[in-house]
């Protein structure tokens, strides 16, 4: 039988738990940092992180349950080392502007692939949730949210591919009667194109600023006491 790059997904566990099942992920996100890629803080750990790794049986139920659509094999890759969470680097720069921001747009976590937690993809606000009750458009798997509290969200998108190819990652503005702007070609694309906050921090530039007006720009003069 001929093992695909899906199922290489499912490597017996290796050395570390940071590394579990993901020198059995083949082809995908080669040479990229998986131990410096979450932050698990508590409330990572209480709405994300799945305490194990999806199981087959797990996936294929999942899968059905949010309408048929086939997950990209990095993003079960992904979840084998690491089953949902918050990344440490939380900003995707774009070309053009979304309802966040003209640059960039910053996400809050990426979804698990299991119902134990209220993020995962089978959880609570998993992806049905926002299709059956924010009415989000029904074209695959909304994997990831912001700090808008649901009002623009990250999909898979199989509109182009089918319930089994390899969707696109796009953006769901809700705020802009729910536009789609394409943000990756692929999943692994979006994960390691995620970039730190610092390359959006002006806070330093804005204190230059203002101490050049201070030191060169010209005052009114004081009013007459008079």
């Amino acid at each position: 039988m001929t093992m695909t790059s899906r199922d290489r997904v499912w490597a017996p566990t290796v050395q570390s738990p940071d590394q579990q099942a993901w020198e059995g992920a083949v082809g995908h996100f080669e040479g990229f940092d998986v131990a410096g890629f979450w932050d698990d803080s508590a409330y990572a750990l209480e709405e994300y992180v799945e305490e194990a790794p999806p199981s087959r049986e797990l996936i294929a139920s999942l899968e059905d349950e949010l309408g048929g659509y086939r997950l990209p094999a990095s993003y079960l890759a992904l979840m084998s080392a690491h089953n949902g969470g918050v990344p440490t680097r939380v900003h995707f720069p774009m070309t053009e502007p979304t309802s966040w921001a003209d640059g960039h747009f910053e996400i809050t976590g990426i979804r698990g692939v299991g119902r134990t937690r209220p993020q995962s993809l089978g959880g609570e606000f998993g992806s049905r949730f926002w299709i059956d009750v924010w009415e989000y458009p029904d074209i695959g798997v909304y994997f990831a949210d912001t700090p808008s509290a649901g009002h623009d969200m990250l999909a898979l998108d199989y509109r182009a591919c089918g319930r089994h190819g390899e969707p696109t990652v796009v953006h769901v503005d809700q705020e802009d009667h729910f536009a789609v702007t394409l943000v990756a070609e692929n999943f692994e694309a979006f994960v390691t194109g995620l970039v730190d906050g610092s390359v959006y921090d002006t806070s330093e530039q804005d204190r230059l600023a203002a101490l050049a007006t201070v030191r060169d720009g010209s005052f009114s003069p004081r009013p007459s006491l008079r």
